[in-house]
């Protein structure tokens, strides 16, 4: 009948969804339930899926996939360890279960379906009129079952989730029992949870690694994960005496198998080359036992979160580390997040560094972009999405940059708890030229340095222009900039060569501005505001009523207030 129909377009049967999707899933379920039978024996190829991650806490379900660029489409296998009666899969906007885009294999107790549903408001599920998640197969082996499918990045259905580059907050829920249809799936009743990771990986060619590469691990010594759902962990560890400079030239994890799922993600710092010790130290992080001097160990030698692969450096540079000038000591700081708290569990995970004594010809350099750290800039409460943009000005870039200009190659974007959104943008000659690295789904805990798919070339007079966008809705009173965790940053830190002098190019309003505005709102408010000088600029913040007119003002200031311009050296020497 469907065939027929096609020819003559107006004799088509009036086909009721539930019926296409009835006849889609008898097709889908034999499918289905055919090829597990049929597909016994080996898993796929772990080189056809380069990317991997865990989905929950027990390792039970285990992510891989590739991205197709030239079709635009993302595959993925899932491995179910231990299947029971299905399982959801898919995407939402911040890890929600409300209105989110999902592929969900369920079974009545009889025979499998597999299906494109979508999640309205209220977390009730609906089967997808278009049907864009496409089951590829599934085979059995002997780790558990294999499900493979694919999705394109943009499918043009308004239930779907747009896969973008940056973060993506992948769901997923374990049906338990059996369930006669797919609108009987309650999901508020589920085993689920969220992971986040950056599915667009960049299509990057592999650099030639020289012949005398060596490598380093910097790992934690048999530690015992605390049993608690977070733990930041601090371990010093220092090179050889006399090490002279080499060039990083890639790094990799190194996680202590069986706990892939509990080691969310590692950095590696150098430590402040004035001092000439740092004092031994492996424990908690915000322990009152650590050390004060440990907080100069700030300089980022290499950040890894759970999905990312190696990294590597472009060709022509490298990370400069050893020789003089440059402290032997590092800080490994390694997040656990462990929500099931396992006990006694111990770990040696860390960072392995391969690098060079051949030098390439450039050092890489680290810049940070956007605000500067301080309280004037602010986020009135109870804000859903409030921006602020922090300014690499022409004059500075003019002044700083050589002629030839500047490469960036990487870029780790980074705010606290009430990031939404970060974006940077290249501005030459008054107008935006290009995206340098934008995250639409931006989370405070998912922190990596991600290669960029394309080399992005700076010269002097260009802008870089980093916003920052927030949502407060949670708090009540003002948030403002900071180095605390509930206050506020907006920065990106940028992977660049060659190295200049130029490590900081952030701006903020100007404080003679600011203080305008509370004179301001002093002026309509009932209730006097104290605002004199000896008051502190957070105080005056958080004694401001929020209402419509003191919010839009606030808004208002900051797109049109002249700036303050940090463009400083590395020394926190500012260029003239």
């Amino acid at each position: 009948r469907m065939q027929n129909s096609r020819s003559k377009p107006c004799s088509c049967p009036s086909l009721k969804l539930r019926e296409v999707a009835s006849m889609y899933f008898t097709m889908v379920a034999a499918f289905l339930v055919i090829l597990v039978v049929a597909l016994q024996g080996s898993a796929p190829r772990q080189s056809d899926f380069p990317y991997k991650v865990p989905l929950d806490p027990q390792g039970l379900l285990e992510l891989s996939w590739n991205v197709s660029y030239p079709e635009q489409a993302v595959n993925f296998q899932l491995l179910i360890r231990e299947l029971q009666f299905g399982l959801l899969f898919g995407m939402s906007d911040r890890g929600e279960f409300e209105n989110a885009d999902l592929a969900v294999l369920w079974s009545d107790g009889h025979s499998s379906y597999f299906g494109d549903a979508w999640s309205d408001a209220k977390g009730q599920l609906h089967m997808d009129s278009q049907q864009d998640y496409q089951l590829l197969g599934a085979r059995r082996a002997p780790e558990g079952l294999y499900l493979l499918f694919r999705r394109a990045f943009s499918t043009c259905d308004p239930k779907d989730y747009l896969i973008e580059d940056g973060t993506v907050h992948l769901i997923y829920g374990i049906l338990e029992k059996p369930v006669h249809s797919l609108q009987a799936i309650n999901i508020s009743a589920l085993h689920g949870g969220l992971q986040r990771v950056q599915l667009l990986k960049p299509n990057i060619s592999i650099p030639e690694l020289p012949s005398d590469m060596k490598s380093m691990e910097i790992t934690a010594p048999d530690v015992v994960i605390p049993s608690q759902e977070t733990t930041y962990w601090c371990y010093m560890a220092e090179l050889p005496e006399g090490f002279p400079k080499h060039h990083i030239i890639m790094y990799e994890p190194v996680v202590t198998a069986g706990n892939e799922a509990l080691v969310h993600h590692m950095e590696v710092f150098q430590c402040a080359a004035e001092f000439d010790s740092f004092p031994h130290y492996n424990g908690p992080c915000d322990s009152k036992m650590k050390p004060d001097r440990l907080n100069y160990c700030r300089h980022v030698l290499a950040a890894w979160a759970m999905g990312a692969q190696a990294f590597y450096y472009p060709e022509e540079a490298g990370l400069a580390f050893g020789g003089p000038g440059s402290s032997r000591y590092l800080r490994l700081e390694i997040h656990y997040h462990n929500p099931l708290v396992f006990k006694g569990r111990r770990d040696s995970s860390g960072i392995r560094l391969y690098y060079t004594a051949t030098l390439r010809p450039y050092d890489a350099g680290i810049m940070e972009l956007g605000l500067v750290y301080t309280p004037v800039m602010a986020i009135p409460p109870g804000e859903d999405s409030f921006i602020l943009t922090g300014y690499c000005t022409d004059k500075c870039t003019q002044l700083a940059l050589p002629a030839a200009g500047i490469r960036i190659f990487a870029s780790q974007l980074h705010t606290h708890l009430a990031g939404r959104k970060v974006v940077t943008v290249l501005a030459r000659d008054g107008r935006e030229r290009r995206v340098v690295n934008a995250d639409g789904h931006y989370s405070p805990h998912f922190q990596e340095i991600r290669m960029l798919k394309e080399v992005v070339a700076v010269f002097p007079g260009d802008e870089l222009i980093t916003t920052c966008t927030y949502n407060t809705k949670d708090r009540s009173r003002a948030t403002v900039g900071g180095f605390g965790i509930l206050e506020e940053m907006c920065v990106n830190y940028v992977h660049y060569y060659p190295q200049t002098q130029l490590e900081l190019c952030k701006s903020a309003v100007d404080p003679g501005y600011l203080h305008r505005y509370f004179n301001l709102v002093n002026r309509f408010n009932d209730e006097e505001i104290c605002m004199c000088p000896q008051v502190s600029v957070p105080q005056q913040f958080y004694s401001i009523p929020w209402n419509t007119f003191n919010r839009d003002v606030l808004k208002s200031l900051y797109g049109f207030a002249p700036i303050s311009m940090h463009c400083n050296k590395s020394s926190a020497v500012r260029f003239p």
